[in-house]
């Protein structure tokens, strides 16, 4: 079967989109599923993986309703790996007490803050690949403090990049 494939980079992991069918990686499939990288592996040893297909050293595993499907086993309790995807929204903020710190140190550390459940990530920049809002609630801020934040859906691709990433692409 043939697809004609465009690669998208997202962080340190890349998905391939076909006309109809969205094909990742061993790393990205783990963090849809929510289990580890080895254990992806094993079931895609043991042909659990529908559709999955290993391409020179790298497997390409087809992604159904934005989850790789995968066959029950015989023996065994029942799978615990998540089944559909979380409706969580991601929030995006800025850090101004990191702004201070920085201009109070003459450092560059990373300023923007992207919390998703409870996986918080820094960085310098952040490309939103989708539906996105910018909130301005003074009177019930975040966990975080902040008052002013964006939202974006679960679905939503973000990119985020530190200083030195985005120096080396410059060069």
């Amino acid at each position: 079967m043939r697809y004609s494939l465009t690669s998208l980079k997202i962080k340190n992991y890349s998905a391939m989109v076909s006309n109809e069918m969205v094909i990742v990686g061993t790393t990205q499939a783990a963090r849809l599923l929510k289990i580890c990288t080895q254990r992806v592996r094993h079931l895609l040893k043991e042909g659990r993986i529908i559709g999955a297909k290993k391409i020179g050293r790298f497997w390409q595993i087809p992604l159904f309703n934005g989850i790789p499907k995968i066959t029950e086993g015989n023996r065994g309790p029942k799978a615990t790996w998540k089944k559909r995807l979380s409706k969580a929204l991601t929030y995006i903020t800025v850090n101004q007490h990191v702004i201070r710190s920085n201009k109070k140190n003459h450092t560059n550390n990373p300023v923007v803050r992207i919390q998703s459940g409870s996986h918080i990530n820094y960085c310098h920049d952040v490309e939103i690949v989708g539906n996105s809002r910018v909130v301005y609630s003074p009177d019930k801020p975040l966990n975080c403090g902040a008052k002013v934040w964006i939202e974006v859906e679960s679905d939503v691709t973000l990119k985020p990049f530190t200083f030195s990433e985005m120096m080396v692409e410059l060069v």
